[in-house]
């Protein structure tokens, strides 16, 4: 017995030399109180701590359910949920403007003011001072470049991620193409083939963005860097060190777009298989005959704020279908609320579009829904309000499993919403083109969370990526755009052109004057 318990503890050891388990220690900064945000940065950490490594998280939240296996560890910024809920209760969504050539501006306005008071949380300072030491810092990229610094504090590569995927700001970080005559603005809703005046619209809202970062966020940024790390480099030299940028984004989604070696795709890693429902939504569910349109407007939108006369259209088109209908509802009562509409003021939404009996999801065309709805395969009715949920919808639209009726719509109205209900529950083509869809998202070599943690683990064994970076990315905007090549060759050109004039007026006078010449004498 002991020589066999000898040998057991021979063979673990030699397992052990032979196949090192590597455990890395990552910190990930999410410092934005919106719910889409933090879902997708806890699902990237815990997909991290499931691999076995060891995960630090600044995050307004605390993580309730942390992996089993690695380490998960809350850092939560106390009090910004908090104050994100008064902001979104004084704040009405459904009117905002978020398209306007203003809106960047807003969003500095919002998000700059919240990345500060970020660094100057008493748990995050308590962490850069503790000195901990990491293998890797991966941040959100969402208008906190100061935060780049955490990675030089730590002494480690830096990750960003991009949680509205490849977009004008990420792309001046890498050194990105993202030609205006295709790729419309990320708050537009052009399509990808744009008119002449869209094409005019869509570079001046390049412009904005470039002369916003350069000038504004960059001055923003550089100042609260150097306030937070004032031993640490000037954030203009580090701005583009990001050794891989994460994209929540996948061409099943999104249009296709040129990207850099180390910008990544791994949209979708945040669905998880489904799990079974509560038994009352199961009931709901295998008893719809004809089928259910799930309803929901996302976490930040939510349909209790929807104005009256908006909600009433709602509560007539969706009473007169014969399908059954669950309503994500903020409140207990609904006046007027049909037989067929079951009402929560929150639904496992990933499991519910698992059902087979969902037949349309009514959706504003948040990112991570529209992920979750093509991963499962349901067509969708987008009513998109602000920021990128009309890029969504319009490329839901082009990929031909959607249709779409944004909130502002002149033509907004019960009727409307009833004929394109019925067309999606009629037409099966919007269910063959979904499917198809979705079968190109689950087509990948890898599962989008394996290639995340692939990426992550390859920056941590190599720590200099400086070989996917390309050179565009520090280049300045003059020499990005040729701008000095074209003023020279135009110069050139023009001397050319103003020589050979010179030259052909030389050669007309001494003929001019020869034939003067010739006159006189005869």
């Amino acid at each position: 017995m002991i020589m066999n318990r000898i040998l057991v503890s021979i063979v673990l050891v030699l397992v052990c030399f032979c196949f090192p388990t590597q455990c890395a220690r990552i910190l990930g900064v999410f410092p934005f109180a919106a719910t889409s945000h933090y879902t997708l940065g806890n699902s990237l950490m815990k997909g991290l701590a499931a691999a076995g490594h060891d995960v630090t998280m600044i995050s307004p939240f605390e993580e309730n359910n942390p992996p089993k296996n690695g380490s998960y560890r809350n850092i939560v910024l106390t009090g910004f949920a908090e104050d994100f809920e008064k902001f979104r209760a004084n704040t009405n969504l459904f009117e905002s403007n978020h398209q306007s050539l203003l809106a960047p501006i807003f969003m500095v306005k919002m998000l700059s003011p919240m990345a500060e008071k970020a660094l100057n949380h008493t748990n995050v300072k308590r962490l850069l001072d503790s000195g901990e030491r990491f293998d890797v810092v991966i941040v959100e990229q969402f208008v906190n470049d100061a935060m780049k610094l955490f990675a030089n504090h730590f002494h480690c590569p830096l990750i960003l991620l991009s949680t509205v995927g490849a977009n004008s700001w990420v792309n001046m970080i890498a050194g990105n193409p993202s030609p205006p005559a295709y790729v419309p603005h990320m708050l537009s809703s052009y399509p990808a083939r744009m008119t002449f005046f869209q094409r005019v619209g869509n570079v001046i809202k390049y412009m904005m963005d470039n002369v916003l970062s350069t000038f504004v966020i960059m001055s923003i940024e550089r100042n609260m860097a150097k306030k937070y790390f004032p031993d640490g480099p000037d954030l203009l030299d580090v701005y583009h060190d990001a050794s891989i940028i994460l994209l929540n984004s996948h061409e099943s989604l999104n249009q296709a777009l040129p990207l850099v070696p180390n910008m990544v795709e791994i949209g979708g890693y945040h669905v998880a298989p489904p799990k079974k429902l509560p038994q009352d939504l199961q009931e709901f569910l295998d008893n719809a005959k004809e089928g259910v349109v799930y309803f929901s407007l996302g976490s930040n939108l939510r349909s209790k704020d929807l104005p009256p006369e908006k909600r009433d259209m709602f509560l007539k088109a969706l009473g007169k279908l014969k399908q059954k209908v669950l309503w994500k509802w903020e409140t207990d009562v609904l006046p007027g609320q049909p037989a067929n509409v079951k009402l929560g003021k929150w639904f496992p939404q990933q499991d519910i579009l698992a059902h087979p009996n969902v037949k349309v999801f009514i959706t504003h065309g948040g990112l991570l829904s529209t992920t979750e709805t093509v991963y499962h395969g349901v067509p969708v009715l987008a009513i998109p309000v602000f920021g990128d949920q009309h890029r969504n919808a319009r490329n839901a639209e082009r990929n031909g499993f959607a249709l779409s009726l944004p909130y502002k719509d002149p033509n907004f109205s019960e009727e409307k919403l009833s004929e394109l209900l019925k067309e999606l529950l009629t037409n099966q083509s919007y269910t063959e083109n979904v499917k198809r869809r979705s079968r190109i998202f689950h087509d990948r070599p890898l599962k989008p969370m394996d290639t995340a943690v692939y990426w992550v683990e390859y920056v941590i064994r190599h720590k200099d990526t400086s070989h996917l970076r390309v050179a565009g990315a520090t280049l300045p905007l003059y020499k990005y755009l040729l701008l000095d090549v074209i003023a020279f060759l135009a110069f050139i050109s023009i001397a050319v052109v103003y020589i050979l004039g010179i030259g052909l007026r030389y050669l007309l006078c001494r003929r001019r004057n020869k034939e003067v010449k010739k006159i006189k004498k005869n």
